[in-house]
């Protein structure tokens, strides 16, 4: 028998404030975290949150002690030219949670980070949630013992994460995809689109500076060869205007706080690895995938890395479902063919349109974030 929203309210004090330290480093974890939270805050509105993340965190009222735009570092070289400033964040983050005194803390993906505050928390005997998992079954599998010594609960949110987890004997739940949430959520609501006279090309080059200007110039070089089509480019949030203005050119619009509209209205896409695939596949727009990173960086990840792609959508499907270019495959040219075959009438198209309705099939129903919400609430308080 399902439990009313005023039944779970009676089964525990609400009245009693419980305070949480949540850390999300990067603009997907603040994201999710900020969905997390205002389902959280329903539940119990006595809840205060301090922690580190980004915009979305601060409009649902977490009090941010450091924002994610100090906190995005990518790749192995970017993290030790970073060293000192990575070090003492720990140290700031270490010293934050000790005064707060939280009753629990929120770990959000950023596992170079997060990983290494959960086993201090731990030793400092405090409770701590890790909520989107590394991707440890990627590399560094062995972390898996540290989780399970030092995470109380696990939340993942890719299907076959609790398969892995469960082998191990960690606590791991599996509620769905928060994705779901979101874009339901802007369809949902009022349509909006962006309006053009062209169908438009959208290009989504990541959050990071690093990323953006290692890859954004090959992108846009790709997307001027389809003159017929609008060029799009969705800005980071949390990435000042200013940083897009060096890759301004004719027939280019820029665009920020608009992703959704602009996926809502694209034809096609080229994407940088991550989130965004998946959000793209959500829309249901064709997209090529794009990673390319420093060269030391990315002869280390080949040699520790162990899966067939990089693309979430082709992780979950367990197939090439979207085509992938990765660091000498990421070219113009390269992303000029695939996008051929992905355009209004190209001979790939339908087959990854198809393959879109297996994705959104296996991730399962709407709702995770209230799930993991109630979780949270009758485990941890």
């Amino acid at each position: 028998m399902l439990r009313t929203l005023y039944d779970l309210r009676q089964s525990y004090n609400v009245n009693t404030e419980k305070k949480v330290f949540i850390v999300a480093g990067e603009a997907s974890g603040d994201l999710h975290a900020s969905n997390l939270i205002k389902e959280m805050l329903l539940l119990n509105p006595n809840y205060i949150f301090f922690g580190w993340g980004g915009d979305r965190m601060i409009k649902e009222g977490v009090a941010i002690q450091k924002h994610l735009s100090e906190l995005a570092f990518m790749g192995f070289v970017e993290v030790l030219l970073n060293l000192r400033t990575i070090l003492n964040n720990f140290k700031i983050c270490k010293e934050q949670i000790l005064n707060f005194n939280p009753d629990f803390i929120v770990l959000v993906d950023y596992p170079g980070f997060n990983l290494r505050i959960a086993k201090w928390a731990k030793k400092n005997g405090i409770k701590v949630i890790y909520y989107i998992s590394p991707q440890i079954w990627a590399w560094k599998q062995s972390r898996v013992y540290q989780i399970k010594e030092n995470v109380s609960k696990m939340y993942c949110i890719l299907p076959f994460e609790k398969d892995f987890y469960q082998r191990f004997d960690v606590s791991v739940e599996y509620l769905g995809h928060p994705l779901l949430d979101e874009v339901n959520a802007f369809n949902d609501g009022e349509n909006h689109s962006i309006q053009s006279e062209k169908p438009i090309l959208a290009v989504l080059p990541g959050s990071r500076k690093q990323e953006i200007e290692r890859k954004l110039p090959i992108m846009l070089e790709a997307a001027s060869k389809f003159d017929s089509y609008e060029i799009i480019v969705a800005c980071a949030p949390s990435l000042e205007s200013d940083f897009y203005k060096k890759f301004e050119r004719e027939n280019v619009k820029f665009i920020k706080n608009q992703t959704y509209e602009l996926l809502n209205s694209a034809t096609m896409a080229i994407v940088t690895s991550g989130t965004a695939t998946l959000e793209t596949a959500l829309f249901r727009v064709p997209q090529v995938v794009c990673y390319k990173s420093s060269s030391i960086s990315y002869w280390i990840a080949r040699s520790l890395v162990k899966i067939k792609y990089i693309s979430l959508v082709n992780l979950i499907l367990n197939k090439e479902a979207v085509r992938e270019l990765i660091q000498f495959d990421c070219t113009a040219d390269s992303i000029i063919a695939e996008l051929e075959l992905i355009k209004i009438g190209g001979g790939n198209r339908q087959n990854v349109l198809n393959s879109y309705n297996e994705l959104i099939h296996l991730l399962g129903d709407n709702g995770a974030s209230k799930r993991i919400a109630e979780k949270i609430w009758s485990e941890f308080g």
